[in-house]
C-alpha cells in the first residue's frame, strides 16, 4: 500500500502557514545561531510587511544569540513575570487561565490538536496559537482546515487579542530584536483579519 498523496495547497495558503510557523518559533523562546542566521536571509519588499521582515533581517544579522536570550527573557518570561503576558486569556480577561482558554482547548480537541508533551505552559500562548494556525492550513495533524474553519478558529482564538499583544511588543520598553517581530505580527494580523472579512 502507499500513502494517499499529501493534499494540493494553494502557495498563499503555504506562505501564510509559513509566517504563522515562523512566528510561532520566534515567539516559543530566543533564537539559536541557526535560527537567526536563517532569519538574515529572509528578504522583504516595499509592503507594510515586506518592509518589517527586511528590518527583521538587518536586526538578525547584528544580533548575538546571547543578547535575543536576555531580551527575551525580560520580555516574556522575567522574574515572576516578563513585561508582556502572551495569553490569550490574560488579554481578553486581565486574568491567566480563564475561559479563553477553556475554549482553546474544546477547540483543539475538534480540530485533533494537543499540547506536546514537552510544553508545560498554558496552549492559549501567542507562540502555540500561532503554530496551530500554520498546522490547520497545512492540515499538519489533518487534513487542511477549510477557510471557514481558519476563519472560525481564527476569529475566536486570536482575531481580539493578537494585535494588541504584538503592537505591545512592537512598543515594549526592552523591545530590540522583537521590535520588528511585533511590526510583523501586528500587520499580519491585520491582513488576515481583513481576509477573513472580505472571504
Amino acid at each position: 500500500m502507499t500513502a494517499a498523496p499529501a493534499p494540493k495547497i494553494a502557495e498563499e495558503d503555504r506562505l501564510r502557514a509559513d509566517l504563522y510557523n515562523f512566528l510561532g518559533v520566534i515567539l516559543s523562546g530566543p533564537p539559536d545561531e541557526m535560527l537567526l542566521a536563517q532569519t538574515a536571509s529572509l528578504s522583504g519588499d516595499a509592503t507594510p510587511l515586506g518592509e518589517a521582515i527586511s528590518t527583521l533581517a538587518k536586526m538578525a544579522k547584528v544580533t548575538k544569540p546571547r543578547s535575543v536570550v536576555t531580551e527575551y527573557n525580560k520580555l516574556l518570561i522575567g522574574l515572576g513575570r516578563g513585561e508582556l503576558l502572551p495569553y490569550a486569556s490574560y488579554y481578553m480577561t486581565g486574568f491567566l487561565n480563564e475561559k479563553p482558554l477553556a475554549l482553546l482547548r474544546q477547540d483543539m480537541t475538534a480540530h485533533g490538536l494537543a499540547r506536546a508533551e514537552n510544553v508545560f505552559e498554558p496552549e492559549d500562548n501567542i507562540a502555540s496559537l500561532m503554530e496551530m494556525m500554520g498546522a490547520l492550513i497545512v492540515g499538519r495533524f489533518n487534513s487542511p482546515a477549510s477557510l471557514e474553519a481558519q476563519k472560525t478558529f481564527f476569529n475566536k482564538h486570536i482575531a481580539s487579542w493578537a494585535g494588541h499583544f504584538f503592537s505591545d511588543l512592537e512598543n515594549a520598553k526592552g523591545s530590540v530584536f522583537y521590535a520588528p517581530v511585533g511590526t510583523i505580527g501586528r500587520t499580519f494580523m491585520e491582513i488576515e483579519a481583513e481576509a477573513f472579512r472580505l472571504g
